[in-house]
């Protein structure tokens, strides 16, 4: 379940809008499709990108982006989430 962006960037990142990316984001809610994002589904996410560090990154990206401090990145939070997907996973976000 790999992220489709439109293209990648000459820097490696990979070119995608918001909805895109949440809709990506979203398929991985897979323990009772919540609508929360917990460490785990988020580490899932990261690893289907290939990246490294997947246990390191989630757990900063749940803490980066968990405005209500329920170890869940909620439905309302996932804009937290996206800005740390452009800082820390190779994500560009572009508004078409």
């Amino acid at each position: 379940m790999a992220i489709k962006g439109r293209c990648v960037t000459s820097d490696g990142k990979r070119v995608m809008t918001t909805e895109e990316l949440k809709k990506w984001l979203k398929k991985f809610d897979v323990d009772n499709r919540d609508g929360r994002i917990s460490k785990k589904e988020l580490r899932e996410a990261i690893r289907a990108t290939g990246a490294r560090f997947a246990r390191f990154k989630s757990r900063l990206g749940v803490r980066s982006a968990d405005a209500n401090g329920n170890g869940f990145v909620d439905e309302d939070e996932l804009d937290n989430l996206v800005e740390f997907a452009q800082k820390h996973l190779g994500v560009k976000i572009v508004n078409f």
